[in-house]
C-alpha cells in the first residue's frame, strides 16, 4: 500500500502486479479551467480517470470573488466555503462510485503542476477513509522522463461500483475553528500562498488582500527541489522544523486561497514524519468574505 508518494518506478511495478488499482489526472491551470482537460487529451497515463478540480473536486462555488458570486445549490450541500468549496463526502464517494473506484484500490494521482491539484485529491480520498492513495511524485514529468508510456485522446468508462465512505483519515476545520484559536498556542495556521499575496501587497483572486493574523507563510512549491519532486524527508523536517520555530507541529492548520495548494504543505509535513495535520479548506478566500474577520498585512 502506497499512502503517501509513489515514485515512477515504484508506479510500474504496481501496474504490473495486477493488484486493484485507478490513476487519476488532476492537471489544472487555476487561470484556464479549460486547460487541464486539453492537457489531458494531448497525453495522459493509459488508463488514468480524469478528475477535474471544478467539475470533479469541487461543490458549486458560493464565495463572492471579483468576478461576481455563484450559489452553491441545496443539493450540493458543500462541506465548506470559499472558491472551490468541498463537496460534502456524499457526494464525493458518488462521483467515485461513477468512475468505478471502489474501496479495494490503490488510488495514484498526479499532475502536471508541481502536485498542485493532485493534493486535493489524495486529501479528499483520506477524508472519505481510504487509505491507499499515493500522490506520483514528480507528475507526469517524471513518469515521461523515467520511459513511462502515454496516451492520447479520451478513455473508456467504468461499469460503477459502490464506494462506501469510512471514518475519516484527515481532519478538515471551518472559519469558526480557526476564528477561535487565533491567539492560541494550540493553533498554528500556515498559509500556502505566495509571499506577495500572503503580506497583501497584491491580490489577484479573492476581494481583500492580507493573511489571517499569527498565520505563517510557506509557499508550496518550497517543497519541490530542483528535480521536480518533493525533497527528501530529512530536509523537508528541517525546513519546517526551522519555520515552526518549536510550535507544536500537531497545531498546525494548513490554508492558502481555496483550499488546494495547501495540501502540498499538508503532504509534506507527512513524508516528514510529522503527526497528522489538520486542513482549513475554505482557505483565504472563505475567510475573507466575512468582513468582520481580523485581517493582517505585511510579514
Amino acid at each position: 500500500m502506497y499512502t503517501t508518494l509513489i515514485t515512477p518506478e515504484q508506479l510500474r511495478t504496481l501496474r504490473a502486479s495486477g493488484q486493484p488499482q485507478m490513476l487519476f489526472d488532476c492537471s489544472f491551470e487555476l487561470m484556464k479551467p479549460q486547460a487541464g482537460d486539453a492537457q489531458y487529451r494531448d497525453a495522459h497515463i493509459p488508463g488514468a480517470v480524469r478528475a477535474d478540480l471544478d467539475r470533479h473536486l469541487s461543490a458549486m462555488h458560493g464565495a463572492p470573488g471579483k468576478h461576481g458570486t455563484l450559489t452553491a445549490q441545496a443539493a450540493d450541500a458543500p462541506a465548506s466555503g470559499g472558491r472551490h468549496p468541498l463537496p460534502n463526502r456524499e457526494k464525493f464517494a458518488i462521483w467515485l462510485s461513477s468512475v468505478g473506484f471502489a474501496n479495494g484500490m490503490q488510488a495514484v494521482v498526479y499532475d502536471r503542476q508541481g502536485a498542485n491539484y493532485c493534493g486535493r485529491l489524495w486529501w479528499m480520498l483520506k477524508w472519505a477513509g481510504h487509505e491507499a492513495v499515493a500522490v506520483l511524485d514528480g507528475g507526469l514529468q517524471a513518469w515521461q522522463a523515467s520511459g513511462g508510456e502515454v496516451v492520447a485522446g479520451e478513455e473508456p468508462g467504468h461499469f460503477r461500483s459502490n464506494f462506501e465512505l469510512r471514518a475519516p483519515l484527515a481532519r478538515l476545520v471551518d472559519a469558526d475553528a480557526v476564528l477561535a484559536r487565533l491567539d492560541s498556542p494550540a493553533q498554528t495556521v500556515l498559509d500556502a500562498r505566495a509571499g506577495p499575496r500572503f503580506r497583501g501587497e497584491t491580490e489577484p483572486l479573492d476581494p481583500v488582500a492580507g493573511h489571517i493574523p499569527g498565520a505563517l507563510n510557506r509557499p508550496f512549491a518550497q517543497n519541490i527541489g530542483e528535480d521536480g519532486r518533493f525533497k527528501p524527508a530529512q530536509q523537508l523536517r528541517a525546513e519546517f522544523d526551522a519555520l515552526l520555530a518549536g510550535r507544536d507541529p500537531a497545531s498546525v492548520v494548513h490554508q492558502c486561497g481555496s483550499g488546494v495548494s495547501a495540501v502540498p504543505n499538508l503532504l509534506a509535513m507527512q513524508v516528514a514524519g510529522y503527526p497528522a495535520t489538520a486542513l482549513y479548506a475554505g482557505s483565504w478566500s472563505d475567510w475573507c468574505s466575512d468582513r468582520s474577520r481580523p485581517v493582517a498585512t505585511g510579514g
